[in-house]
């Protein structure tokens, strides 16, 4: 026998309505999964027919296409198979946020869940934001300390070039979004700002560690170029969350 446990007079957008059991949890995650899925295939395919171009386009920080080698016979394909998933996983970027979010805060109000469809846009300019820096300006500044390390003359391979940079774009633009995951778990009760604030001294040397990780070049000047901008998104994610839990609480006074 299944009880209500919903009030007589819950709304019918009250989040107390949509209490689900684990095995509807899982069913409800598996659809969404299957979802993001799909829509990857479909984007990938897409890429297929502009990541021609696409290579060239990424080829151009190393002096174009023609700078480079290729010596295995499914390298080129191989690349070409690279650029497109990582073309694809854009393109299906607001679809794959949607039903990220949709499963995290399937309890929240209706109202709530139309305001956090404003995440999407921010969490694709957020990528695409990290993607442009690392092309931009990373890149043109670690090609040539990179290839003129120590004199030797470097013809770099296809698949090492563009598993390089395909890397680089696509960590890059995960690390841009920062601020958008701070904010969910400031949603989530999991994390507070005053505490993120707090912690600044603590942050500065964790990111100081990634930027040393990540950054392709162990010079100064690449490390600080990846620091600046994390530092950013550190205090822009403070301040998403202060506005996360400021809306949780007057929530809460209603």
């Amino acid at each position: 026998m299944t009880t209500n446990t919903s009030p007589p007079s819950a709304s019918p957008n009250d989040p107390a309505n949509d209490e689900m059991t684990i095995w509807e949890h899982v069913t409800d995650l598996r659809k969404r999964l299957l979802v993001s899925l799909v829509a990857l295939v479909v984007t990938v395919s897409i890429s297929f027919y502009f990541s021609d171009d696409l290579i060239h386009i990424l080829a151009r920080p190393i002096g174009g296409i023609e700078k480079l080698i290729s010596i295995e016979v499914t390298e080129n394909v191989g690349v070409f198979m690279k650029v497109s998933l990582l073309s694809g996983f854009i393109l299906a970027l607001p679809l794959i946020v949607y039903e990220i979010l949709g499963f995290i805060f399937k309890g929240l109000y209706e109202k709530e869940r139309r305001r956090l469809l404003m995440i999407i846009p921010f969490a694709t300019l957020l990528f695409l934001a990290g993607v442009a820096f690392a092309f931009f300006i990373m890149l043109p500044n670690a090609l040539p300390f990179l290839l003129g390390f120590i004199g030797v003359e470097t013809t770099p391979r296809l698949s090492n070039y563009f598993s390089f940079i395909t890397s680089l774009l696509f960590w890059m633009g995960l690390s841009f979004e920062t601020p958008l995951v701070v904010f969910i778990l400031a949603r989530l009760n999991v994390i507070q700002p005053k505490d993120l604030a707090k912690q600044w001294r603590i942050a500065v040397v964790v990111i100081a560690i990634i930027a040393a990780v990540v950054t392709p070049t162990p010079d100064p000047i690449n490390m600080g170029l990846m620091m600046l901008p994390l530092l950013v998104l550190y205090g822009l994610s403070i301040l998403l969350a202060w506005f996360a839990t400021r809306k949780q609480s007057g929530q809460k006074e209603l």
